[in-house]
């Protein structure tokens, strides 16, 4: 049958090696943990650091958009000057010939 088992280790040994195990434990989860801490700071400083860009981003975006405001507003405006640029050149056109054929019938006499 079952022979009762027997530690041929004395109890202070065992209970030592068990400690020492649990001390090497303790040491890994704490270097695992360091570890951890050390990919979390990294991952902070990059985030600062992109969320920096990202406002430095926004501040040209709102450069960009107030140009671009400026330039469509100028752009209108010369499209206004331009339709008045035509009735104008016909006007002065209109009097030049009007001038030239009141000049003509006074040059044959």
């Amino acid at each position: 049958m079952n022979e009762p088992s027997t530690v041929t280790y004395p109890t202070a040994d065992i209970l030592k090696r068990i400690e020492d195990k649990l001390d090497s434990n303790h040491k890994e989860v704490n270097q695992k943990f360091d570890k951890i801490n050390e990919r979390l700071t990294n991952l902070e400083v990059g985030q600062a650091q992109l969320t920096e860009k990202v406002n430095g981003i926004d501040k040209r975006l709102e450069k960009v958009e107030s140009t671009q405001d400026i330039l469509v507003k100028e752009v209108s405006d010369l499209k206004g000057v331009k339709s008045l640029i035509i009735p104008i050149i016909v006007a002065v056109t209109t009097a030049f010939l009007t001038l030239i054929a009141r000049l003509i019938p006074n040059i044959f006499q």
